[in-house]
Protein backbone atom coordinates (compact mmCIF):
# COMPACT_ATOMS: atom_id res chain seq x y z
CA UNK A 1 0.00 0.00 0.00
CA UNK A 2 1.01 3.59 -0.88
CA UNK A 3 0.64 6.16 1.83
CA UNK A 4 0.03 10.15 0.68
CA UNK A 5 0.44 12.79 3.08
CA UNK A 6 -2.02 15.74 2.17
CA UNK A 7 -1.50 17.95 4.98
CA UNK A 8 -3.27 18.10 8.44
CA UNK A 9 -4.96 14.51 8.88
CA UNK A 10 -5.74 13.96 4.64
CA UNK A 11 -4.00 11.16 3.84
CA UNK A 12 -4.21 9.15 0.16
CA UNK A 13 -4.49 5.14 0.19
CA UNK A 14 -3.36 3.32 -2.95
CA UNK A 15 -3.89 -0.60 -3.69
CA UNK A 16 -3.15 -2.12 -6.54
CA UNK A 17 -6.24 -1.25 -7.90
CA UNK A 18 -8.23 1.58 -5.83
CA UNK A 19 -7.11 4.87 -3.79
CA UNK A 20 -9.19 5.98 -1.03
CA UNK A 21 -8.84 9.28 0.86
CA UNK A 22 -9.72 10.00 4.77
CA UNK A 23 -10.46 13.38 6.08
CA UNK A 24 -9.53 15.46 2.37
CA UNK A 25 -9.34 18.83 4.01
CA UNK A 26 -7.52 20.42 1.12
CA UNK A 27 -9.12 23.37 0.12
CA UNK A 28 -8.28 26.33 3.00
CA UNK A 29 -5.58 23.67 4.28
CA UNK A 30 -2.38 26.19 4.33
CA UNK A 31 -0.01 22.26 3.50
CA UNK A 32 -2.20 20.96 0.92
CA UNK A 33 -0.41 20.54 -2.54
CA UNK A 34 -3.26 19.49 -4.17
CA UNK A 35 -6.95 20.64 -5.06
CA UNK A 36 -10.72 18.70 -5.16
CA UNK A 37 -9.99 18.43 -9.00
CA UNK A 38 -7.16 16.96 -8.70
CA UNK A 39 -8.49 13.90 -6.65
CA UNK A 40 -9.49 10.27 -7.78
CA UNK A 41 -10.71 8.16 -5.66
CA UNK A 42 -12.99 4.93 -4.86
CA UNK A 43 -14.08 6.03 -1.53
CA UNK A 44 -13.98 9.27 0.41
CA UNK A 45 -13.71 8.46 4.53
CA UNK A 46 -14.51 10.92 7.09
CA UNK A 47 -13.24 11.02 10.73
CA UNK A 48 -15.97 13.35 11.92
CA UNK A 49 -17.92 16.58 10.87
CA UNK A 50 -15.42 19.45 11.70
CA UNK A 51 -14.47 21.22 8.80
CA UNK A 52 -10.82 20.68 9.19
CA UNK A 53 -11.67 16.86 8.87
CA UNK A 54 -14.86 16.98 6.87
CA UNK A 55 -13.73 19.56 4.04
CA UNK A 56 -14.15 18.89 0.38
CA UNK A 57 -15.36 15.34 1.17
CA UNK A 58 -18.92 16.69 -0.38
CA UNK A 59 -17.02 17.41 -3.59
CA UNK A 60 -15.15 14.70 -4.01
CA UNK A 61 -18.07 12.64 -3.63
CA UNK A 62 -20.09 14.13 -6.61
CA UNK A 63 -16.73 14.26 -8.83
CA UNK A 64 -15.77 10.66 -8.35
CA UNK A 65 -19.17 8.75 -7.82
CA UNK A 66 -17.32 7.55 -4.54
CA UNK A 67 -19.39 7.25 -1.37
CA UNK A 68 -18.27 8.88 1.74
CA UNK A 69 -18.12 6.62 4.81
CA UNK A 70 -18.65 7.70 8.03
CA UNK A 71 -21.06 7.61 11.08
CA UNK A 72 -24.35 7.19 10.28
CA UNK A 73 -25.16 10.65 11.13
CA UNK A 74 -22.39 12.46 9.27
CA UNK A 75 -22.52 10.66 5.92
CA UNK A 76 -26.61 11.30 5.88
CA UNK A 77 -25.54 15.00 6.34
CA UNK A 78 -22.94 14.83 3.08
CA UNK A 79 -26.04 12.86 1.30
CA UNK A 80 -28.41 15.37 1.73
CA UNK A 81 -25.78 17.84 0.21
CA UNK A 82 -25.77 15.53 -3.08
CA UNK A 83 -22.61 13.00 -1.78
CA UNK A 84 -23.60 9.28 -2.49
CA UNK A 85 -22.77 7.40 0.99
CA UNK A 86 -22.35 4.32 2.96
CA UNK A 87 -23.12 4.97 6.42
CA UNK A 88 -21.76 3.17 9.41
CA UNK A 89 -21.25 3.20 13.13
CA UNK A 90 -18.05 2.91 15.82
CA UNK A 91 -17.65 -1.11 16.16
CA UNK A 92 -18.62 -1.84 13.17
CA UNK A 93 -17.11 -3.19 9.72
CA UNK A 94 -17.76 -3.33 6.00
CA UNK A 95 -16.08 -4.80 2.69
CA UNK A 96 -16.05 -2.52 0.14
CA UNK A 97 -15.10 -3.61 -3.36
CA UNK A 98 -11.80 -1.72 -2.97
CA UNK A 99 -11.25 -3.26 1.02
CA UNK A 100 -12.64 -3.60 4.29
CA UNK A 101 -13.06 -0.71 6.76
CA UNK A 102 -13.90 -0.78 10.24
CA UNK A 103 -15.05 2.44 12.66
CA UNK A 104 -13.07 2.73 15.94
CA UNK A 105 -13.59 4.78 19.25
CA UNK A 106 -11.99 8.15 19.15
CA UNK A 107 -12.69 10.31 22.18
CA UNK A 108 -13.59 13.82 20.13
CA UNK A 109 -16.60 15.37 19.07
CA UNK A 110 -18.42 15.91 15.67
CA UNK A 111 -20.24 18.94 14.40
CA UNK A 112 -20.93 20.49 11.19
CA UNK A 113 -22.23 23.91 9.98
CA UNK A 114 -25.88 22.55 10.76
CA UNK A 115 -25.39 21.39 13.74
CA UNK A 116 -23.88 17.98 15.95
CA UNK A 117 -23.21 15.11 13.74
CA UNK A 118 -23.16 11.79 15.76
CA UNK A 119 -19.38 10.88 16.99
CA UNK A 120 -16.55 10.92 15.98
CA UNK A 121 -14.70 7.90 14.96
CA UNK A 122 -11.49 6.50 14.06
CA UNK A 123 -11.01 4.28 10.84
CA UNK A 124 -9.37 0.69 10.54
CA UNK A 125 -8.56 0.61 6.85
CA UNK A 126 -7.64 -2.82 4.72
CA UNK A 127 -6.53 -2.99 1.28
CA UNK A 128 -3.96 -5.42 -0.53
CA UNK A 129 -3.56 -7.58 2.68
CA UNK A 130 -2.24 -4.55 4.73
CA UNK A 131 -4.19 -2.38 7.48
CA UNK A 132 -3.95 0.84 8.64
CA UNK A 133 -5.54 3.05 11.65
CA UNK A 134 -5.84 6.52 10.91
CA UNK A 135 -6.83 7.82 14.28
CA UNK A 136 -9.04 10.92 13.87
CA UNK A 137 -8.84 13.38 16.43
CA UNK A 138 -8.99 11.95 19.41
CA UNK A 139 -7.26 11.55 22.93
CA UNK A 140 -5.49 8.79 24.22
CA UNK A 141 -7.88 5.44 25.82
CA UNK A 142 -6.45 2.32 26.67
CA UNK A 143 -8.77 0.33 24.68
CA UNK A 144 -6.58 1.57 21.72
CA UNK A 145 -4.26 -1.84 23.22
CA UNK A 146 -7.21 -3.33 21.52
CA UNK A 147 -6.86 -2.19 18.01
CA UNK A 148 -3.94 -3.33 16.94
CA UNK A 149 -1.39 -4.60 15.87
CA UNK A 150 -1.35 -2.78 12.38
CA UNK A 151 0.82 -2.18 9.66
CA UNK A 152 1.07 1.63 9.83
CA UNK A 153 -1.15 3.88 12.29
CA UNK A 154 -1.61 7.47 11.40
CA UNK A 155 -1.39 9.77 15.04
CA UNK A 156 -2.03 13.40 15.90
CA UNK A 157 0.24 14.80 17.75
CA UNK A 158 -0.63 19.38 17.69
CA UNK A 159 -1.97 18.87 21.49
CA UNK A 160 -5.02 21.32 22.08
CA UNK A 161 -7.45 19.80 20.49
CA UNK A 162 -6.10 16.24 20.31
CA UNK A 163 -3.54 14.75 21.54
CA UNK A 164 -0.01 15.35 22.52
CA UNK A 165 3.01 14.00 21.47
CA UNK A 166 3.82 12.70 25.23
CA UNK A 167 0.21 10.92 24.83
CA UNK A 168 0.54 10.14 21.02
CA UNK A 169 3.51 7.93 21.90
CA UNK A 170 1.78 6.10 24.47
CA UNK A 171 -0.76 5.41 21.94
CA UNK A 172 1.70 4.09 19.65
CA UNK A 173 3.02 2.11 22.25
CA UNK A 174 -0.55 0.55 22.79
CA UNK A 175 -1.10 0.05 18.71
CA UNK A 176 1.93 -1.30 18.40
CA UNK A 177 2.07 -0.41 14.14
CA UNK A 178 5.11 -1.05 12.35
CA UNK A 179 5.00 2.39 10.96
CA UNK A 180 3.57 5.39 12.45
CA UNK A 181 3.13 8.77 10.45
CA UNK A 182 2.63 11.83 12.84
CA UNK A 183 -0.44 14.36 12.10
CA UNK A 184 -2.45 17.03 12.68
CA UNK A 185 0.19 19.21 13.56
CA UNK A 186 1.52 22.66 11.94
CA UNK A 187 -1.39 23.73 10.24
CA UNK A 188 -2.22 26.41 12.27
CA UNK A 189 -0.16 27.99 15.39
CA UNK A 190 -2.23 26.47 18.48
CA UNK A 191 -1.46 22.80 17.02
CA UNK A 192 2.52 23.95 16.51
CA UNK A 193 4.65 20.77 17.57
CA UNK A 194 7.99 19.51 16.48
CA UNK A 195 7.58 15.72 15.03
CA UNK A 196 10.75 15.14 15.89
CA UNK A 197 10.25 15.11 19.80
CA UNK A 198 7.77 12.30 18.38
CA UNK A 199 10.18 9.86 17.14
CA UNK A 200 12.89 10.59 19.55
CA UNK A 201 9.91 9.32 21.91
CA UNK A 202 9.59 6.27 19.91
CA UNK A 203 13.49 5.27 19.13
CA UNK A 204 13.92 1.80 20.35
CA UNK A 205 10.58 0.49 20.51
CA UNK A 206 9.43 -1.88 17.25
CA UNK A 207 7.80 1.07 15.38
CA UNK A 208 9.05 2.63 12.59
CA UNK A 209 8.02 6.98 12.50
CA UNK A 210 7.91 8.13 9.10
CA UNK A 211 7.68 12.20 9.25
CA UNK A 212 5.99 13.07 5.60
CA UNK A 213 5.84 16.40 4.26
CA UNK A 214 2.58 17.33 2.34
CA UNK A 215 2.92 15.70 -1.31
CA UNK A 216 5.38 12.40 0.32
CA UNK A 217 4.59 9.19 0.61
CA UNK A 218 5.58 5.61 2.10
CA UNK A 219 5.10 2.32 0.80
CA UNK A 220 3.94 -0.51 3.67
Amino acid sequence: MKITFQGHACFMLEGEKSRVIIDPFLNGNPLSKIKPKDVKVDAVLVTHGHGDHLGDAVEISKTNGAPVIGTFELVNYCMGKGATGHPMHIGGGFNFPFGRVKLTIAFHSSTTDEGPAGNPCGFLVTMDKKTVYHAGDTALFSDMALIGPVDCAMIPIGDNFTMGIEDAIRAVRLVKPRVAIPMHYNTFDVIRQNPEEFRMGLEGSHTEVKILKPGESVEI
